[in-house]
C-alpha cells in the first residue's frame, strides 16, 4: 500500500540528523526516524496511546543514490506490518 502523496512529500524534505519526530497528519498519529543525512527512514503512523507508542502500522524507507553516494537517486516505503503493542 503506497504512502499518501501528501505524506510522501512530507517525508522527502531533510529534518534533523538521527532524531525521532513526532507529528499529526490528516488526523493521524506519526513519528518517523531520520538517518544520519537527516533523512526519513522508519515511520509509524495509526494513533498514539498514553504511553506515547504508536498502535497502527510500520513502514521502511529504501533509498537508492547516484554514484555520487549523496544525490537520492529513487526512494520508496514498504509497509513492515501492524504495531498493536
Amino acid at each position: 500500500m503506497p504512502l499518501h502523496p501528501e505524506l510522501d512529500k512530507k517525508l522527502s524534505k531533510t529534518y534533523e540528523p538521527s532524531a525521532s519526530i513526532n507529528d499529526v497528519f490528516k488526523g493521524y498519529d506519526i513519528t518517523f526516524v531520520t538517518n544520519e543525512n537527516g533523512e526519513p527512514m522508519t515511520l509509524f503512523f495509526g494513533k498514539r496511546r498514553p504511553d506515547g507508542l504508536i498502535a497502527g502500522e510500520r513502514y521502511t524507507r529504501t533509498i537508492k543514490r547516484e554514484p555520487d553516494g549523496v544525490a537520492v537517486k529513487s526512494s520508496h516505503w514498504d509497509l513492515r506490518g501492524k504495531i498493536m503493542r
